[in-house]
């Protein structure tokens, strides 16, 4: 009897074990820690079954595992039995699917989740997300590239899950849409108690060629280079530093992009609201050059005001010069206050305007009739021009460079850079030319020659020259030619062979031309008028007298005078 119970009671046993569920291998399951030895601990997951894990793998990465013996974890089964009989165990893979399943809710809910950069890799750095290793991309670490990543390493931090994939166990996060996310915050609540015309206490942060960012506590505005200083700015490093606390006011908020605009200059007084004041019209004050352009010349007047040298103002001179050859940057320069507009901000200044007129010291000191010593600067088609005292040219016109020379004939024995005499003959300051005749410098033998010779004189030449056309004649050194035509009234007397060099002729002057310098002379017209002369003396031919008896009267007549 007592032998049948106990066998039933062996095989209820026997049927319970049975009932009970065998832990299926890659499932996590709940063990005890019976025993830790050489770097192992035992663990007893139950169903008479034990095995071995690293303590390594209870260990957070670069930290030393605590797990004591009687300490209960969750392990997971690989396998149910190996060739030594134990089961095979992984506190790694537990943890891995411990770490999933939580991961997975997280993302799904776009929650952050907490981890530890613990590797570096191509193009990034593992981090460990409490049992699950996730990629974190370079550009994801931070809001700026990080040159070091050191003091990262290791520490508790929070990210956002960006991508997941459990099949192929793939997991990319990201620490700079936390840091953005917070900056994005702080920005806001530092934006919220800004407001535009305030001032505030800032630290320069960076600066670039067009301006400065100011952190002005969690949020950058930005300091334009032409918000700095009421003067002109090159670049901002001139009067800002890296590092250095400035005060600004904030000019303008933009809420929606979270853009701020700063300014120092209005925290200064305006130095355009005292221009008219400090610097009248036609006042000459000292400047310094300050940037120099094809156009002209900027000069500062005083800090924050800036006036403009147009290149027509600079030089009475100097035309079509670039403004560089006359001015210099940095150069200290005494300038004439054309015109103001307040309203554009803008000062018309003049250079040659604190320097005289060189046309009118010219002709205060050298009235018409003086005479002057120059180079020759140019020689033209209608002149030469002649290099005078404070860089100002006259000009010798062909027509006044000889008395006995053609002009075009003249001007090619001058050369450029030859050094010529010239009398002033004119002077006009408001055209800016000075008008010079080298032939001045002589006397006008022609002039001298015909003194007192009117058209109609009549009076004795010398033959010089026998022609075909005509013949050369000479008359107190001044040469004429009369043509063939004019050597006779009678046609068959107009020949020039029957003259010869040498004879005194008497002509009658038909033309002086003072510009040609020439006297037209004709024979032929003194005849013509000694005939009329003769007849209205001693008769006509409709009286019955021949020419011959008139001419014959009038010869005798003058015989006995």
């Amino acid at each position: 009897m007592c032998a049948k119970a106990t066998m039933e009671e062996f095989e209820a046993l026997l049927n319970e074990s049975f009932e009970i569920d065998t832990p299926e291998e890659g499932s996590v399951v709940k063990g005890k820690v019976i025993a830790i030895e050489a770097g192992q601990a035992i663990i007893d997951v139950g169903y008479k079954m034990e095995g071995r894990v690293d303590l390594k793998e209870f260990a957070n990465p670069g930290e030393q595992s605590e797990l004591a013996v009687g300490d209960e974890v969750e392990v997971y089964l690989d396998r149910v039995e190996n060739i030594r009989g134990e089961a095979v165990l992984s506190r790694e893979k537990a943890r891995r699917e411990e770490a999933w399943d939580r991961l997975e809710k997280a993302y799904a809910a776009e929650e952050r989740v907490e981890g530890a950069i613990f590797g570096r890799v191509k193009g990034g750095f593992t981090v460990d997300l409490g049992g699950a290793v996730a990629f974190l991309p370079g550009s994801q670490v931070d809001v700026r590239p990080v040159r070091d990543a050191g003091p990262l390493m290791g520490l508790k931090q929070p990210f956002q899950i960006l991508k997941m994939d459990r099949r192929r166990g793939n997991i990319v996060v990201s620490r700079r849409a936390i840091l953005e996310e917070s900056r994005a915050e702080q920005r806001a609540e530092v934006i919220g108690n800004l407001s535009e015309g305030q001032t505030v206490d800032g630290v320069v942060k960076n600066i670039t060629e067009y301006g400065a960012f100011v952190d002005l506590g969690g949020v950058d505005g930005l300091l334009h280079v032409t918000d700095m200083a009421w003067r002109r700015v090159n670049h901002p490093n001139e009067i800002l530093s890296i590092g250095e606390t400035v005060k600004v006011q904030v000019i303008k908020i933009n809420k929606e992009t979270h853009r701020i605009s700063l300014g120092m200059k209005q925290l200064q007084s305006d130095p355009w609201d005292t221009v008219e004041e400090k610097f009248p019209l036609n006042s000459v004050h000292k400047g310094r050059v300050t940037n120099i352009t094809d156009y002209g010349a900027f000069v500062e007047l005083e800090a924050g005001v800036e006036g403009l040298v147009h290149v027509s103002e600079m030089s009475w001179t100097k035309k079509n010069v670039h403004p560089g050859k006359i001015v210099s940057t940095s150069q200290e320069v005494d300038v004439m206050v054309l015109e103001i507009d307040t309203a554009k901000r803008r000062v018309s200044l003049g250079l040659k305007q604190t320097m005289r007129n060189p046309w009118e010291v010219f002709a205060e000191t050298h009235p018409v009739g003086t005479q002057i010593e120059g180079e020759v600067k140019n020689i033209t088609e209608f002149g030469l021009f002649i290099g005078l005292e404070n860089d100002i040219d006259g000009m010798v016109h062909l027509s006044d460079l000889s008395w006995d020379q053609r002009g075009e004939d003249a001007i090619q024995n001058y050369r450029k850079g030859d050094v010529v005499k010239a009398v002033v003959t004119e002077v006009d300051v408001e055209k800016e030319r000075i008008s010079l005749s080298i032939k001045a410098l002589d006397a006008d033998t022609f002039s001298d020659a015909v003194d007192g010779v009117k058209r109609g004189s009549v009076i004795t030449t010398t033959v010089t020259a026998i022609e075909d056309g005509g013949i050369e004649v000479e008359y107190n050194g001044m040469k004429s030619f009369i043509r063939r035509s004019d050597l006779a009234r009678d046609r068959a007397d107009q020949r020039p062979e029957r003259f010869q060099v040498g004879d005194h002729v008497d002509a009658r002057v038909t033309n002086v031309d003072p510009k040609t310098r020439r006297l037209g002379l004709s024979i032929k017209a003194r005849e013509i008028a000694e005939e009329k002369e003769a007849v209205q003396q001693y008769g006509s031919s409709d009286s019955g007298a021949s020419l011959g008896d008139i001419l014959g009267a009038a010869l005798k007549g003058s015989d006995d005078k």
